[in-house]
């Protein structure tokens, strides 16, 4: 378990690090959120993450458009059934594609569009209650790691970028930076990311 949630958590973060320095604006609100909760003193501590709402919403939106397993484990029906009209033999092995999900146009508005506050208002869950996101699974096929993966996901990135400013190296846009993905059990990014940090909190 613990092996699987290492390489699973820090494409995670790298994912989540590169849609905020490709989305500045957003990079800011998330460093405004840790200013107005942390301060600039210290450094985030775990019974911080509760309070940072903003930062939760940019997970989510990130494990939306990048999940880290894109077909989850697979699952075998007990009995016949029909899914929206398709029928299921007893027995079929099936593979849920939650990449596919996250960019289904019908399950969310301008699916490409990476965009955080689509969760403000709205109940939708990653926890696998909530089948347009489950990037954990659902049931008792359901990741058995998942409150340790967000634990530590949601920490190093709130850390990441807390403490530091984070700019592109050779003058790089952010509108430049390649997003491509390698497709593998574990999707991580094509070329990991390679950003600059400059130390931000009061010395």
């Amino acid at each position: 378990m613990l092996v699987a949630a290492t390489d699973t958590s820090g494409s995670t973060i790298e994912w989540t690090l590169s849609e905020l320095i490709k989305h500045p604006e957003i990079m800011k609100k998330v460093q405004k959120e840790l200013e107005n909760v942390v301060g600039l003193d210290r450094m985030v501590e775990e019974s911080d993450l509760d309070n940072l709402e903003y930062l939760d919403m940019v997970v989510k939106e990130t494990l939306r458009l990048n999940p880290v397993i894109p077909l989850l484990l697979p699952h075998e029906s007990v009995e016949d059934c029909t899914v929206n009209g398709f029928h299921i033999p007893k027995k079929s092995r099936i593979f849920i594609n939650v990449w596919a999900i996250g960019r289904d146009p019908e399950a969310w508005t301008d699916p490409e569009k990476f965009f955080p506050e689509r969760f403000v208002g709205n109940k939708i869950d990653l926890r696998g209650r909530d089948f347009q996101l489950l990037p954990f699974g659902a049931g008792r096929r359901g990741c058995p790691g998942m409150q340790l993966g967000l634990t530590v996901v949601r920490q190093v990135v709130a850390q990441l970028v807390h403490c530091f400013d984070w700019e592109l190296p050779n003058g790089m846009t952010p509108s430049e930076l390649d997003m491509s993905e390698e497709f593998s059990l574990v999707t991580p990014r094509a070329k990991h990311l390679l950003a600059i940090p400059t130390y931000r909190l009061n010395k």
